[in-house]
């Protein structure tokens, strides 16, 4: 085995060190190998090799330096023990990856501080996030979800289902804070959002926004999208992929379709079987109404109604989870009611159904158009007047606008000193902007004398509240 010594030399000969580190690295081999002999490279030259030593010095010592170089190398190959240098590197690879793998497995504060400074930087720079989300929903607990088992344990208890028809974000938030049982994206938004007749222009691609509207905003209430005309009766096929797109892309988790003819039972039970739950919908049915010859009751004789009896019985059969009766007499809803075993949710069909459903923007009287008037269903209770309260305040808005009274200074709550002010007028002045200038200063004052207006205003009320006080006690 070579002694440190050996190794130590061979570690700075092959380090590329020259001249006299060589031959002492020489000398320390042959030392350490207990012989006087040059080594044995240098000993098998011949005369004629030393002669041209002699004459040619740059040839000798490049000779000398291979063959010493090949020497080390035989020397070294035969221990099995690292020299230092690479023992050295060794170590300091282990230490490096020691390093990266503690570092990888821990989490040091620095780390996290910094690690939380970049995600709050990359929120703050992202064009699509602001840096407070407002309208991402409620923020309450998430409360106990609707589902099609608690809707059957309600029904077999006797209980009243409610459901409200809605049609966005703001909408869906109130009537999931009310408690609605469930929340249907009817078709009528066509009507009462988009101003059409009928609801027959309205697509399934329009649905579909007005679904994910109400799915961000609705967290409790069991959620049902009405199936447009046109997106199902063309085809069992056609009707499996428009209920597919209004689960996968609207969030829903049913679909309302209207109709119990043959093929509309045969839609249903497709439907069913590629895995939607289907709500059915007998008596007056919107999307017919080319047949139908307009909005108008139904089943008000005998045969109609066996027609409305046999429809909803048929449905039931294909699996649809609850039956919508809309404007048919009480009797009838009542007959359908007592030959299901599913609820039925009435609309305009008295008060015999399984439960209630109504449009949110008639029960809430939000429309005071004269038009709306007119066609506002018969069977609508206007539970508020929120369509005269609107009106009034958007008046009232205008008139404050007209007359210079809003914003006042309790409404512009954003402010700049005073020394900020007179530095930009200065600069606006010396770039020949004097008008500019005195419009800044003049705003400027204006605002400090509302401020001390409603200060004083405010300062009085206070007094006056503390006199009233006083003289009632």
């Amino acid at each position: 085995m070579p002694s440190p010594t050996m190794r130590h030399a061979c570690m700075k000969l092959l380090s590329g060190a020259r001249g006299a580190v060589e031959q002492a690295a020489v000398s320390a081999v042959s030392a350490a190998s207990g012989a006087t002999r040059p080594l044995e490279g240098i000993a098998s030259t011949t005369r004629h090799d030393v002669d041209d030593w002699q004459h040619h010095p740059q040839q000798q010592q490049q000779r000398q330096q291979q063959e010493q170089q090949q020497q080390l190398r035989r020397v070294f190959a035969s221990s099995s023990q690292p020299h230092p240098w690479q023992r050295e590197q060794q170590q300091q690879q282990h230490r490096q990856h020691h390093q990266r793998r503690t570092f990888a497995s821990s989490s040091h504060p620095w780390q996290h501080d910094h690690q939380q400074h970049q995600q709050q930087q990359s929120r703050a720079y992202a064009s699509s996030q602001p840096e407070s989300v407002v309208y991402s929903g409620p923020t309450a607990p998430v409360p106990r979800r609707v589902t099609l088992r608690s809707l059957r344990a309600k029904h077999e208890a006797g209980d009243p289902i409610t459901m409200v028809t809605a049609y966005d974000y703001p909408s869906a938030v109130h009537v999931d804070r009310a408690d609605i049982d469930i929340l249907l994206v009817g078709d009528s938004v066509a009507m009462v959002v988009h101003g059409h007749d009928t609801t027959l222009p309205i697509t399934l691609d329009d649905m579909l926004v007005h679904c994910r509207a109400v799915a961000r905003g609705a967290r409790r209430s069991f959620l049902v999208g009405d199936l447009p005309f046109g997106s199902y009766e063309t085809g069992a096929h056609d009707a499996v992929r428009s209920a597919v797109r209004m689960l996968k892309e609207g969030g829903m988790d049913a679909v309302k379709l209207e109709g119990g003819s043959p093929a509309r039972v045969e839609a249903a039970r497709a439907i069913l079987d590629a895995g939607v739950a289907v709500m059915g919908h007998v008596g007056l049915t919107p999307q017919s109404i080319s047949v139908l010859g307009g909005f108008r009751p139904q089943a008000q004789v005998a045969e109609e109604a066996m027609t409305v009896i046999d429809r909803a019985l048929a449905l039931q059969g294909a699996g649809c989870f609850a039956i919508v009766l809309e404007c048919v007499p009480g009797p009838i809803a009542a007959a359908v009611t007592a030959a299901l075993s599913i609820p039925t949710i009435g609309i305009g069909a008295g008060s015999a159904t399984s439960g209630q459903v109504l449009v949110y923007h008639d029960l809430l009287g939000m429309m005071s158009h004269p038009h709306h008037a007119k066609v506002s269903p018969k069977f609508c209770k206007q539970y508020a007047s929120v369509g005269t309260t609107i009106q009034a305040a958007l008046q009232q808005y205008r008139q404050e606008v007209a007359a210079k009274e809003f914003p006042s200074a309790q409404f512009s709550p954003y402010r700049i000193p005073e020394k900020e002010v007179e530095g930009l007028a200065r600069g606006l002045r010396a770039r020949g902007m004097p008008r500019v200038a005195d419009a800044v200063e003049a705003a400027a004052a204006d605002e400090a004398a509302q401020r001390a207006r409603d200060q004083e205003a405010k300062e009085h009320a206070a007094a006056k509240n503390i006199i009233n006080a006083s003289i009632s006690d």
